[in-house]
């Protein structure tokens, strides 16, 4: 569970953007998203490589 202690004069909303912003730090709801259904490891593997050369792919763009 997460704890956010209020500082001294801060509003409600600035507290509640802080929790958000942690909630989203620890990937519970991405974990809950991933274990839905069952995926191969040969098709994450293989979806990591296609990530990592779009991403290099793009990198490559900037370059140019």
């Amino acid at each position: 569970m997460l704890i956010i202690p209020l500082k001294d004069g801060e509003s409600i909303d600035k507290a509640l953007k802080r929790y958000k912003r942690k909630f989203d730090r620890t990937g519970v709801v991405r974990e809950l998203r991933e274990r839905q259904h069952f995926t191969k490891p040969s098709v994450r593997r293989r979806a990591e490589i296609q990530k990592a050369q779009y991403i290099q792919y793009l990198k490559d763009q900037e370059e140019v």
